[in-house]
């Protein structure tokens, strides 16, 4: 899953120079400020600094991550007893959200995941003041994360009657959207405009198809098993409390996407709803605990177990399965791998390269990466070529390839094992 990988490691690696964060797998020159508002990953850049690897950032998302488990089991704990913390907070960090998104890589939500941990934790503790200061930040995480930020706003104004400050940050929330994607995304981008306007309804704002958009929150099955999966993690218990009303922009937004992969709940979408659906649930459960109705005080009773027990049965279906724990080749990659990394390392550092997904991120760390196949984002020249022929494989004579699409330009084979060929430009 290197595409976004290698996407990640060019845009720190240019805020660790004190540059541009300047991602060429999209394109050359591309400023990944024109994709996404994502200004957050620049605070990564001292890391780099110590640590020039993708693997780096991989640690700081298990951090990240982390901090945010202890928030939700610490929040837990205040609420109810040490073992209701414990309890939570193993049922959180093993949720499918979390997995899924380890799973697949870094992406900016690894910095939405602990601060919306810190929203709901001021939620439910009463300190709403605290909680519109911990949302802001989200502003710098992704462009649709202002939609979220609203959302606490409201819920601070109705709920706590904040309504000056309340009402500030909704608007600040929802105005930053705007200002994102018809502003600032737009001076960033090559094209001077928002790249995922085609997955919305219509394909533009201004032909928002509001009938497609409503048919899709319901339609097809698919996110009807998603919210299944989100809530059920707690037990259906978060659906006790309004906090969960903070995941609604999310999930509203996902499902109105026209891109099926936002539908289901792979990947990394996931992710910033777990911390709201959990610690709405230890809301939940303080509310239920002094419930008039008989069955909501017993289920109460019973619902730690349900969170327990369903955390860990379904982890049997996610990445952390115990049979993959306990293979070695989960970690070795066999045979493959290793030709994947020997390729990598005889390419020198500081050159141009053209490569698949594969090995995107590991070159990206100490070359000018871009990506093959596509003829607006390939390099006009590179100096090297490394292809995975397991995952793409232009032609039989790759050598005859690489000199038809960069003409002019003369290539030698220097590695070739297990279908991963380096070629290196000659002359």
């Amino acid at each position: 899953m290197s595409w976004d990988m290698g996407i990640f490691t060019e845009a720190v690696k240019g805020y660790a120079h004190l540059s541009a964060p300047i991602v060429d797998i999209k394109g050359a020159g591309y400023n990944v400020l024109g994709d996404h508002w994502s200004p957050i990953d620049a605070l990564l850049a001292p890391a780099w600094w110590v640590w020039p690897s993708p693997l780096m950032l991989y640690a700081a998302q298990a951090l990240l991550f982390g901090w945010s488990v202890w928030v939700v089991a610490d929040t837990a704990g205040r609420v109810g007893t040490r073992g209701l913390g414990v309890a939570v907070g193993l049922a959180y960090g093993l949720s499918f959200g979390l997995q899924h998104a380890v799973d697949t890589g870094f992406h900016e939500v690894a910095f939405a995941v602990p601060l919306l941990a810190m929203v709901m934790r001021q939620l439910v503790l009463d300190h709403a003041e605290r909680a519109l200061w911990w949302a802001l930040p989200l502003l710098a995480v992704k462009e649709d994360m202002g939609f979220t930020v609203a959302a606490v706003g409201v819920l601070v104004a109705v709920r706590w009657r904040l309504w000056l400050p309340g009402v500030v940050v909704a608007v600040v929330g929802a105005g930053s959207v705007f200002l994102d994607v018809l502003v600032l995304i737009p001076a960033f981008n090559p094209h001077h405009g928002y790249d995922y306007w085609e997955k919305v309804p219509g394909g533009s704002l201004g032909h928002l198809g509001i009938g497609a958009a409503l048919l899709g929150l319901v339609w097809p099955v698919v996110k009807w098993q998603t919210l299944g999966w989100t809530f059920g993690v707690t037990g259906f218990v978060c659906l006790r409390s309004p906090l969960v009303l903070v995941a609604a922009p999310m999930l509203l937004l996902r499902f109105a996407s026209t891109n099926p992969m936002f539908w289901d709940i792979g990947w990394h979408y996931s992710a910033p709803l777990m911390p709201v659906v959990f610690l709405a649930a230890v809301d939940a459960l303080r509310r239920m605990e002094g419930a008039r109705s008989h069955w909501q005080r017993v289920y109460r009773g019973q619902a730690i177990v349900v969170m327990v027990a369903a955390a860990i049965a379904l982890t049997a279906a996610l990445p952390l399965s115990l049979c993959d724990l306990v293979n070695p080749g989960t970690y070795d990659g066999g045979t493959h791998s290793a030709a994947l990394r020997a390729a990598d390392a005889i390419v020198p550092p500081g050159v141009t390269v053209t490569a698949v997904n594969p090995n995107l991120a590991m070159l990206a760390a100490k070359d000018r990466v871009f990506w093959a196949g596509d003829p607006k984002v390939d390099a006009a020249c590179p100096d090297w070529i490394v292809i995975d022929t397991r995952w793409w494989q232009p032609d039989n004579d790759l050598v005859g390839w690489a000199e038809r699409v960069h003409p002019g330009c003369s290539y030698v084979v220097r590695f070739n094992r297990d279908g991963v060929v380096d070629l290196a430009r000659v002359g």
